[in-house]
């Protein structure tokens, strides 16, 4: 499974416990209403934005404040994918611009994956987003199939199937 953080993808694998009875319910039911699996998906990269916002480094504050989940807009039912982004409206914030006006830096791009200082040494990062991801992915699965089978059977109680 590939799970993505801002503008990095990050391979994890991971085993989903809870999956078989999940796939009984959803064979009772038929086809999953969108908005479970938008909510339940939404639920589950909750934790990891939380996370990344209690790790995210302090100075002004800017960095906790500027981050937000984005859902991806799909073509397919069923399918729905949140990134952990900085917003683009503190971007006078978070860019830098030379005298010139053009953008030169990203403030939120540096302290994730490190910068070259002026003298050519290397910054490292602070990896807050991607390390919130990583660290929390068995919480996150598990959140997201237990959120889905429970909407799904209180679907499955509002047809009737039982």
């Amino acid at each position: 499974m590939l799970l993505q953080v801002g503008e990095v993808m990050t391979k994890v694998n991971f085993r989903i416990e809870g999956m078989g009875g999940l796939k009984k319910s959803l064979e009772k039911l038929g086809k999953v209403p969108q908005k479970h699996v938008t909510a339940s998906a939404r639920k589950g990269m909750n934790i990891s934005l939380k996370s990344a916002k209690a790790n995210a480094p302090y100075d002004t504050g800017a960095l906790k404040k500027g981050l937000k989940l984005k859902g991806e807009k799909s073509r397919f039912k069923g399918k729905k994918v949140y990134q952990v982004v900085f917003d683009e409206k503190m971007n006078d914030i978070f860019q830098k611009k030379n005298a010139a006006g053009q953008v030169t830096g990203y403030y939120p791009v540096s302290q994730e994956y490190g910068y070259f200082s002026r003298s050519g040494r290397y910054i490292p990062g602070y990896r807050f987003v991607s390390d919130s991801l990583i660290s929390n992915v068995g919480l996150i699965e598990k959140t997201i199939v237990t959120e889905m089978k429970k909407k799904i059977d209180q679907e499955i109680a509002k047809v009737g199937l039982k």
